[in-house]
């Protein structure tokens, strides 16, 4: 046991700066306006008072409207398992060109609240760059997605009432005003589909409503599948899980977790040195676990910075 203790002991002191860095990068994975390099504000009920933001439109309530525009066509359509509508993702984009900047707001689908995030344009060299002599043209992939079509595509689809990127359009103006950010040229570049189900032709569909481009797609719903997981791809995407969400759902939780375990890395790394300086004979050689952990992790950084700056 004196060599468990010693070894983990020491193990902790090589490896504090390590856990200094998870835990101040757990913390800003979670928070994405502390200690911003870009000016970033986050923005919730009071900047959206009063503007068609204050209420957006739930899952259900577009898909309910969806269906009534499709019967309205004549397609013999019904809503079925109304407690499978959902957004297919959380939130939407959108980006403002304003006096040499570029805004980027990004609004949560259930709450209409956000975070409005900027940096500076780099300005364009006064003649393009010469091409590299070796430089040869080559194919598109063939597995890269279609263009995503432009608003006009409305025109021939299916329109609800103010739907969010709209709102978004009309409200952002006067968020981006009140969080003291420049208005201009304002473009929503992607806003969340709506995934329902609809009885058709006798057989029930899985739906999926683009309220952007106004496009309703479907696929037989016994053909739908939940997404195959292998446990490495799970474990990933718990690592990555960050941010809190508009509702107070299990991801809400695990942000909780996240902050907690941020928390709690600093505690163990400040803790370990309070114990390691109680334990007088290793106070030498823990020393040198601390300036080798310390030493190692200043070369490795500058080794990495060099990689990432290429």
């Amino acid at each position: 046991m004196h060599v468990v203790r010693r070894a983990h002991l020491y193990t902790g002191l090589f490896l504090l700066p390590w856990a200094a860095l998870y835990a101040v990068t757990a913390f800003l994975f979670n928070h994405p306006a502390a200690f911003a390099d870009q000016p970033t504000v986050n923005f919730g009920r009071p900047a959206v008072a009063g503007t068609l933001l204050e209420s957006v439109p739930t899952p259900r309530e577009t898909a309910t409207a969806v269906a009534a525009e499709l019967t309205r066509r004549g397609h013999a359509v019904t809503l079925v398992r109304p407690e499978l509508v959902r957004f297919n993702r959380d939130a939407a984009f959108a980006t403002v060109k304003a006096d040499g900047q570029t805004v980027s707001v990004l609004v949560d689908a259930a709450t209409g609240s956000g975070t409005v995030r900027s940096r500076v344009d780099e300005p364009a060299p006064p003649t393009p760059p010469p091409a590299a002599p070796f430089a040869v043209a080559g194919k598109p992939r063939p597995d890269a997605p279609p263009k995503r079509p432009s608003v006009a595509a409305l025109a021939d689809g299916v329109r609800t009432d103010n739907p969010l990127h709209e709102r978004m359009a009309a409200a952002l103006p006067t968020v981006l005003e009140r969080c003291g950010f420049p208005a201009g040229e304002l473009t929503v570049t992607s806003s969340p589909d709506v995934v329902f189900y609809l009885q058709a032709d006798g057989r029930d569909w899985q739906a999926t409503y683009s309220p952007l481009t106004g496009a309703v797609s479907g696929k037989p719903a016994e053909s739908v599948t939940p997404p195959d997981l292998s446990g490495r791809q799970f474990l990933l995407r718990l690592h990555a899980a960050h941010g809190y969400p508009g509702a107070m759902d299990a991801r809400w939780a695990w942000a909780v977790v996240v902050d907690a375990m941020a928390a709690v890395l600093l505690f163990w790394a400040t803790s370990g040195l309070l114990m390691w300086w109680q334990v007088k004979a290793a106070r030498r050689s823990g020393a040198v676990a601390v300036v080798g952990g310390l030493a190692a992790a200043g070369v490795l950084t500058a080794a990495m910075y060099g990689l990432l700056t290429r």
